[in-house]
């Protein structure tokens, strides 16, 4: 058996150790961001562009974890049940924050229970987009041939459930629109749909119809944002033509913890997003995708997460939507 004072000079340097490592500043080690997307997406990239910015100011890498499919559930329960400790995130999207929690009767995560939210990146202005063969040159004008053929002019969107779906189900129940939804399997198929005459309406995101604008072969009617974009600031809301003042349905992409991850670290997380958004290249970078950088705080996104959530049961209900699992 060791002597005594031996004994205490072991405790008391393992105590130093386990101090001294345990001060160590965050982050010690590479930090793993989980998205619940493919590779070349866009949650994808924002998340990449914003990794390498976290990497240069915090001095780790930040290692994107790509796990798709299943709606992002199984990638939010990965994170939600893994180690409160800032080294695993979720890069997550509006559909996995407040759309999945109504969509599905099931869910193996709870949003506000399992997750600490640390900031929204950015944002993907929607815009209502026409086929320029359809006789409504504005938002009131459209309304107007509605209410006038109701049931006649049919919408695409990237499918059931999806937020250009759910926005458009959102705008029909406010203003009591008859407009027949066809659902495609992804954007990629919505916006050509739109554009052949398939279909004479789409919510899209600017980038995806930018060149067919400037050709006259579309029109913007109005963003489905509270404030108009950066991207394109001469397209009115959609709140401010119809009144509807909380009407407010784009991709929202943000960054969430493990619940009872130290504040300390999610604030740490929380500064360096904002300070992300920021940088003169990231900047321009996000206006070629259509994003308007955010870096909000921990505490305005888990607000808005409530708001989004609120909001889309409502989305979710008038467009009879509920998946069983």
């Amino acid at each position: 058996m060791l002597p005594r004072l031996v004994r205490f000079v072991l405790l008391t340097l393992l105590t130093a150790w386990l101090v001294s490592a345990h001060a160590q500043p965050y982050p010690a080690r590479p930090v793993r961001v989980v998205v619940p997307y493919s590779a070349g997406g866009l949650p994808d990239t924002m998340a990449r562009l914003v990794a390498q910015r976290l990497k240069e100011s915090l001095g780790q890498q930040f290692v994107i974890d790509n796990r798709p499919g299943a709606g992002g559930i199984s990638a939010c329960e990965l994170v939600a049940t893994g180690p409160a400790d800032g080294y695993t995130l979720l890069v997550a999207d509006t559909p996995q924050t407040a759309v999945n929690v109504s969509l599905y009767a099931k869910l193996p995560y709870d949003t506000l229970r399992d997750f600490a939210p640390v900031s929204i990146i950015g944002m993907s202005t929607q815009f209502l987009v026409a086929n320029a063969s359809l006789p409504a040159a504005d938002l009131k004008e459209l309304i107007s041939l509605a209410r006038a053929k109701p049931g006649e002019l049919r919408y695409a969107s990237s499918g059931p459930g999806s937020l250009q779906h759910l926005g458009m189900e959102a705008l029909k129940s406010a203003l009591k629109l008859d407009i027949v939804h066809v659902p495609y399997k992804g954007n990629a198929q919505a916006v050509p749909a739109m554009l052949g005459g398939e279909v004479s309406l789409v919510f899209s995101a600017l980038p995806a119809i930018f060149q067919h604008v400037k050709a006259g072969r579309v029109r913007l009617l109005a963003a489905n944002t509270l404030k108009r974009s950066t991207s394109a600031p001469d397209v009115p809301t959609i709140a401010e033509l119809t009144g509807i003042a909380d009407f407010d349905y784009p991709p929202l992409i943000g960054v969430l913890a493990p619940a009872r991850t130290p504040h300390g670290v999610i604030s740490r997380v929380a500064d360096g997003i904002a300070a992300a958004v920021q940088h003169p290249e990231l900047k321009q970078r996000f206006s070629t995708l259509g994003i308007d950088g955010v870096g909000s705080t921990p505490e305005a996104y888990a607000k808005q997460i409530r708001i989004d959530i609120e909001k889309y049961a409502k989305a979710v209900k008038a467009a009879n939507l509920r998946v069983d699992q």
